[in-house]
């Protein structure tokens, strides 16, 4: 198993560790009904908190679930008694849909030792292992981050690379919108994708609510001429699935892969922003 990712198995052996912290990171899109904090609070692995992407989040842009600063990330996660030295397990009740986002924020905000629960919540639940109620209060802990600012790229870094040979966009959206012959969930936004980025839907990385296996993941990014070695920034609709893609592009052998944080929910909204289609 990737390095990135723990099992079932070792988290069931390692709950009650004070040095592991268990994360939820449940999100789901609206159209789903589902309700993250909600299904936490009726069952989730003995342990976790709960870590709300739209909470824990820069809310004064008007975009979603934007990465906050470095301090308010730190007071954030340091009330969840997530802190320094910590091993943290993130999942998501989906099996591998928001996990990667949270596990992106604690990489950029320079937590060292982050890792993905595989199989996440359905995995953990299909073994009849245990659960509890409730909404925890921790103990507050120090959360020291550590900002790397080469894991997120803004608006102006990813329209001054776009086309011109910087670097890569690769889009983790479906097809359709890529090409721009489907709508975008979000109303107001225009359909097509970033002049020069390549398409990766994030439904082509995984299964079973798994990722696909390393080998598998470079063949898929071959298909599509993706040179691993190269500068790579990964797009989507809200910045979410842009995250589970830059995993699979590092369990893949590419090196930290930056994430587009405003992705289309901003681009695709800005007069400014030129739009390809087809």
């Amino acid at each position: 198993m990737d390095e990135r990712f723990v099992s079932t198995q070792w988290l069931a052996e390692h709950l009650g560790n004070p040095g592991v912290r268990i994360v939820d990171g449940s999100w789901h899109m609206p159209a789903t009904g589902r309700q993250g904090g909600a299904e936490f609070v009726e069952g989730h692995i003995p342990g976790a908190v709960f870590f709300d992407i739209d909470t824990i989040a820069d809310r004064s842009t008007g975009l979603p679930h934007m990465l906050p600063s470095p301090e308010a990330f730190a007071a954030a996660v340091g009330a969840l008694g997530i802190g320094d030295g910590h091993t943290i397990v993130v999942y998501d009740e989906a099996g591998l849909f928001s996990a990667p986002r949270v596990w992106w924020s604690f990489r950029t905000m320079g937590a060292p030792d982050v890792r993905i629960l595989a199989g996440g919540g359905p995995k953990w639940r299909a073994e009849g292992r245990p659960l509890e109620t409730g909404m925890p209060v921790p103990a507050p802990v120090r959360f020291t981050p550590r900002f790397d600012p080469d894991r997120v790229r803004d608006f102006a870094q990813v329209r001054s690379i776009a086309g011109n040979g910087g670097a890569t966009v690769v889009d983790a959206r479906p097809a359709g919108r890529f090409a721009g012959t489907e709508p975008e969930p979000r109303p107001g936004l225009a359909s097509g994708h970033i002049p020069g980025s390549r398409n990766v839907p994030v439904s082509s990385l995984v299964r079973d609510g798994m990722l696909r296996p390393a080998e598998e993941l470079r063949a898929l990014f071959a298909e599509v001429g993706l040179d691993l070695g190269a500068p790579l920034v990964t797009s989507c609709g809200s910045g979410v699935t842009a995250a589970t893609l830059a995993l699979a592009l590092e369990v893949a052998g590419a090196s930290p892969v930056a994430v587009y944080d405003g992705s289309w929910a901003e681009w695709g909204g800005r007069p400014d922003a030129t739009v390809a289609r087809g």
